[in-house]
């Protein structure tokens, strides 16, 4: 891997991050044609149903991609069977580009090598795993829905320091600063939907858009599975083109007929699911829904007990913690889990690919959940 390759498929993957949560279900992808060392165009896939990048960047490049190089940070596609746009493939070979660099293979089964194979059966260059790891990381949404056909779940919370969720009386506003707000909000727009618990907003009424980062609203889900949440509650009146779905187990007749009748800005929707062993909405089959509705991804906002059913059925792919520098104290205030916990230090859940970063006066821990084997081991 030479730093030649890194360096433009730095700038593919830069460019890519530019349509963040606006392609889901479809990858990010940024392509950069390249000649004589020197970026002759570049272009990024914007929205489903759009020019893919390659195509795109080649049509920018016109005559100048004859004998170039192409960058890019996902494989080109190759089949045309259920895709809105031509395959990137054929616009490669027409344009005469002698070699195409590729950060990752697209993992859905249509594809899966397939249009890199073709161009090397073409005669054209292929080099592959260039920065291979953040490609797959930028896109690690489109590569398990594409290899499950669910979505991709992350848990994000903030706590103080001294490891609380909200004070002794419940109050919790606000724990971070405004530039880990901000982050969140950056969050929502990349995920297909946000999912909170009844509890959630009763306690503190949210809204769950995104505003403090230009990016679309997800898909507000509240796990309700008794149908208390408040008419008045602000996740219902929101003024959103994406949907509030009350996720539920059973409804009140009269309750449901009168989220029906309200007059509300936003979309609602009323999702029957079936109960787990504590009578509450079954979240595997919640994830199967909204895999088969095109959701690639969740964004879980919810308060301990709803963290802890994910992170105990294992349903959690990543975590986002945001820590306050702040101290609260007190016995009874909540941690970000609640549940079962373990009785040795020996079962505790790890984070794999740990990042530490800034944002503001906090600090913000991601990683990937490692749970135990079966067996025991970890």
């Amino acid at each position: 891997m030479s730093n030649h390759d890194e360096h433009f498929m730095h700038r593919a993957l830069r460019l890519a991050e530019r349509a963040w949560g606006r392609t889901n279900p479809n990858p990010l992808v940024g392509a950069v044609v390249v000649r004589d060392d020197r970026v002759v165009a570049e272009a990024f896939h914007e929205r489903p149903g759009g020019p893919h990048a390659e195509a795109l960047a080649l049509q920018r490049a016109g005559d100048r991609a004859r004998g170039a190089e192409l960058y890019v940070n996902w494989e080109p596609c190759v089949s045309y069977e259920g895709k809105r746009t031509p395959p990137c493939v054929d616009a490669i070979l027409r344009a005469g580009i002698r070699r195409v660099v590729v950060a990752t293979r697209d993992p859905t089964p249509q594809i899966k090598g397939r249009g890199i194979a073709r161009l090397r059966r073409a005669g054209v260059e292929v080099t592959e795993g260039v920065l291979e790891k953040e490609a797959k990381k930028l896109n690690e949404i489109r590569i398990k829905y594409a290899t499950t056909r669910l979505p991709f779940v992350t848990l994000k919370y903030a706590m103080t320091l001294d490891g609380k969720v909200a004070a002794v009386t419940g109050d919790s506003r606000w724990i971070s600063s405004e530039a880990s707000l901000e982050y969140a909000h950056k969050l929502r727009a990349r995920y297909a939907a946000v999912l909170v618990g009844i509890g959630t907003v009763l306690r503190d009424d949210p809204r769950l858009t995104v505003r403090k980062f230009r990016g679309p609203d997800p898909v507000r889900i509240v796990l309700d599975s008794r149908g208390r949440i408040p008419l008045r509650s602000s996740v219902l009146r929101v003024e959103s083109g994406a949907p509030t779905v009350i996720a539920t187990v059973e409804i009140p007749p009269e309750r449901e007929r009168a989220l029906h009748e309200l007059q509300t800005p936003t979309p609602l929707e009323i999702w029957r699911l079936p109960a787990d062993s504590q009578g509450r909405v079954s979240l595997k089959a919640l994830l199967a829904l909204l895999g088969e509705r095109g959701l690639d991804s969740l964004l879980v906002e919810g308060g301990p007990t709803v963290a802890a059913s994910f992170v105990e059925q294992r349903l959690a792919d990543k975590l986002v913690a945001v820590i306050a520098p702040k101290l609260v104290g007190g016995r009874d205030a909540p941690s970000p889990l609640a549940g079962r916990g373990v009785e040795r230090m020996a079962d505790a859940l790890s984070l794999d690919d740990v990042e530490v970063q800034r944002r503001g006066p906090d600090v913000v821990i991601e990683g990937y959940l490692r749970y135990p084997s079966s067996s025991g081991e970890g």
